[in-house]
């Protein structure tokens, strides 16, 4: 078994020297900007968090480590009981329902419209090669059947990574429902799906006569080959609605500057955000990495945004970094304790949660992130691995 795995990681460090060049593709050409170069785009407050690999070291070594499960990463369940639900049809005017289906998967009901954000059906987050379906596995049922899932008008693609740009399941919901298909510069290159609209931070298209959705910066990275970082552009979106308050999917996203919630908040008072706090932790302790945040910095990022309320997201699916299972939800409970807010707490996945028009929070002041991290500094929260 280990002559195996060394031979596999061997074959890997070659590839990745080798074949890179082969698998380069170039997937947008436009005039350059303040986030891409003629060639590739960059995150405009910085690249060096997302550079490298998050908990430090050598690849072969990451690698390694991760095949032989000598990472010192805690135990996930094999799996984890879902009760799927069936979401209804549709809903009308300014209701607003959403389903949490796993990950960064969720459903979106509200004006007649069906909107499904970063969908991912599959039971695995990489690439295919032949039968042979690669990446981390599912530990939960998707919250809905794909089969009891209404029929859908439009998919909201943050960018190209396997567990985010899942493209079996893009095609079924292509071959199914013909939706519109709204993602960020150089990913429709990449889903290869008639219908898709790639757009730039900042742009907006409409989905019906009152509705619209604006695509808006985030702080993250991009990659399909491994030799292709940054060819396409990453993104959250903002679904602009006429009453009630928007809904703001932030995407995949470390904290960078921390002034991208504004740039959302700016198209309109947030009724519900959508926030990752998982696949944070890849050395033991560590609350956030450059490309991902932790709830440490969730929280403020929720407080920034002055969404009414927040769904946490991208956790639980799939074991992605070192953190256990439960962590993220625990650690986001903590911290919003110690910053004093409320409305940023996890659905139950499946379930379809009604949310209430927006109505403003009472302000809260800042809790600088130092101070934040002595309040967590306790027993309960050195106890979660």
């Amino acid at each position: 078994m280990l002559a195996t795995l060394l031979f596999v990681v061997v074959a890997l460090g070659l590839a990745i020297t080798i074949v890179p060049h082969f698998l380069d593709r170039i997937y947008y050409r436009g005039p350059k900007s303040d986030h891409f170069n003629g060639q590739r785009f960059f995150n405009p407050d910085g690249d060096a968090d997302t550079q490298g690999l998050p908990g430090g070291g050598s690849r072969a070594g990451f690698m390694w480590n991760q095949l032989t499960g000598r990472d010192g990463r805690p135990a996930w369940p094999d799996w984890v009981p879902v009760t799927q639900g069936r979401p209804p049809a549709r809903v009308e005017g300014d209701r607003l329902v959403v389903t949490w289906i796993g990950h960064a998967t969720v459903l979106i009901q509200t004006h007649g419209l069906n909107i499904v954000t970063d969908p991912i059906w599959s039971d695995r987050t990489g690439p295919q090669l032949g039968p042979m379906r690669f990446g981390s596995r599912r530990v939960t049922a998707p919250g809905v059947a794909f089969d009891d899932l209404p029929r859908i008008d439009a998919v909201l693609v943050s960018h190209d990574h396997y567990d985010h740009m899942d493209r079996p399941t893009l095609r079924r919901l292509v071959e199914r429902d013909h939706p519109r298909i709204v993602t960020s510069l150089g990913n429709d290159e990449v889903i290869g799906e008639p219908g898709a609209v790639a757009l730039d931070w900042g742009e907006t298209t409409p989905l019906a006569p009152s509705v619209s959705v604006a695509v808006v910066r985030a702080h993250h990275w991009g990659t399909r080959t491994a030799s292709d970082r940054n060819r396409a552009l990453w993104s959250g979106f903002v679904l602009v609605l006429p009453g009630g308050g928007n809904v703001w999917f932030a995407g995949d996203t470390g904290l960078g500057d921390g002034t991208w919630p504004a740039e959302a908040a700016a198209f309109g008072p947030i009724r519900l955000a959508l926030l990752p706090i998982g696949a944070f932790r890849f050395v033991p302790g560590q609350m956030a990495i450059g490309s991902h945040m932790g709830p440490v910095d969730a929280v403020e990022v929720y407080r920034r945004s002055a969404a009414a309320r927040a769904i946490p997201i991208h956790w639980g699916t799939f074991r992605l970094s070192y953190e256990a299972r439960d962590t993220p939800p625990r650690l986001l409970a903590a911290a919003m304790r110690c910053t004093g807010q409320t409305g940023f707490a996890p659905v139950e996945i499946g379930v379809p949660t009604e949310i209430a028009p927006y109505a403003a929070r009472m302000p809260v002041a800042a809790v600088p992130r130092e101070t934040l991290l002595r309040c967590l500094d306790t027993d309960e929260v050195k106890a979660m691995r």
